[in-house]
């Protein structure tokens, strides 16, 4: 039981899950009605791709430079303003189109905007899980498996119904049902966190200033730059997002188009993916505190790595690489819950903010690039030899835990409690900016 809140309140919490499971169930829309909507009223792929960029970009800067701003205005504030922003960026797109004066730069700024405020929106609603949980009266580990669950769930709902709806509505109209899911994930959430300190803005003996922009912005990169665990764990999973990018939009589509049965394959291999890591994540939320992170976490990475490039790259046939990517969801949807034990036990509440959105922004960083370089490998080497390659580095990024010492210290960081007053364990390799 929370010494801070002296009962248990779990009712936050499950406002909050809920509230993340309808906003990320708009993001999917979104990413899944736009691109259908460029190429019903375009007809070009090329433009379809250009929107997609629009809307990675701002995400990735806003999550590079937002930390201190949230901390300043307050994560309450900052997820409901992100939401309500989205839906409005959203619902204009089919507005403007039924009134005939949609353009494609304005379509591009529309989806800019979502992007830039998506990335606020989702640090602020994650950095308080810890504080959640704890009022909730329950494991750090458990609250990290039901969010990362919700989020896998609402992406699951929106991949099975997305096709549905804009085949029934066409594409223009689930748009705008996309801008309801942000409309009643702002109250949601404002009415799950409210009263709760953490939540709120951060009084500040510093008035605003750009020196204490930068000085603030600062502190996160160097308290990641100087715990050699965060860091780690930035740069794999960098080099990790980039190669997941390349399988996901490049191989795997191209396997399932020349050896398998085409798209019917390519959906029920993504079904098995996403079916078994929502398993996985809830699972882990389930028993995982009973369990070593870093063993648990090395062998999960290292099966959800190189197995499906090999089989992908000597078989041609559907059952085998089925049953892999069943076991690499399983196995996937233990990692975000450990990474986000791991990130919130390691990092001071007062830096949440700003660290998370570095980590974020990070990890983002190359992944536009990882479908360019997967396809110009495969037009360069061939489908096979692509998947062997991509394969090995992603051999070599999954080891790094088993020789990497640092790694090891994910079983002796510290408690949130311990974190928010600034205590570190013995030897856990952190330090305080």
């Amino acid at each position: 039981m929370s010494e801070n809140f002296g009962t248990v309140d779990r009712r936050p919490l499950a406002t909050v899950l809920a509230a993340n499971l309808v906003s990320i169930t708009g993001n999917c829309l979104t990413y899944m009605g736009v691109p259908w909507f460029v190429l019903q009223s375009t007809g070009s792929a090329a433009r379809a791709g250009i929107v997609a960029f629009c809307t990675l970009l701002p995400a990735v800067l806003a999550a590079l430079v937002t930390g201190p701003v949230i901390d300043r205005m307050g994560r309450r504030r900052v997820s409901v303003a992100s939401d309500l922003a989205c839906g409005v960026a959203v619902a204009a797109i089919p507005l403007l189109q039924f009134a005939g004066i949609l353009q494609f730069w304005m379509l591009c700024v529309l989806m800019a905007l979502t992007g830039l405020f998506r990335a606020p929106g989702a640090t602020a609603r994650g950095v308080l899980l810890p504080t959640l949980a704890e009022r909730a009266g329950m494991p750090l580990a458990r609250a990290a498996g039901l969010y990362d669950g919700a989020a896998r769930c609402a992406a699951l709902m929106a991949s099975a119904l997305g096709g549905v709806l804009i085949a029934v509505l066409g594409a223009e109209n689930v748009l705008l049902v996309d801008s309801v899911t942000f409309a009643v994930a702002a109250p949601l959430f404002a009415f799950g966190v409210r009263g709760l300190p953490e939540a709120q803005a951060k009084r500040r003996a510093e008035p605003p200033s750009l020196r204490a922009y930068r000085r603030e912005l600062g502190e996160g990169y160097r308290f990641v730059a100087a715990t050699p665990l965060l860091l780690g764990l930035c740069l794999m999973t960098l080099v990790t997002r980039g190669l997941d990018q390349g399988w996901s939009a490049v191989l795997l589509p191209v396997h399932a188009r020349e050896e398998l049965d085409g798209a019917i394959d390519l959906g029920l291999l993504n079904a098995a993916f996403g079916i078994c890591a929502l398993t996985g994540a809830l699972v882990y939320g389930a028993v995982g505190s009973r369990f070593r992170r870093w063993p648990v976490f090395t062998i999960a990475f290292l099966i959800g790595g190189l197995p499906r490039f090999v089989v992908a790259a000597f078989t041609d046939t559907f059952t085998p690489l089925a049953v892999i990517m069943a076991l690499e969801g399983l196995a996937f949807g233990v990692l975000n819950p450990i990474m986000a034990t791991v990130t919130y036990e390691t990092v001071p509440e007062d830096l949440r903010s700003r660290v998370l959105s570095a980590t974020t922004a990070s990890v983002q960083l190359v992944t536009p690039l990882g479908g360019l370089a997967a396809g110009f490998l495969v037009d360069s080497v061939g489908l096979s030899s692509a998947l062997l390659a991509v394969g090995g580095v992603y051999l070599l990024a999954t080891l790094c835990p088993v020789i990497l010492p640092s790694w090891r210290q994910m079983d002796r960081t510290g408690s949130p409690h311990d974190r928010a007053r600034g205590s570190l364990p013995q030897g856990s390799g952190a330090k305080r900016v």
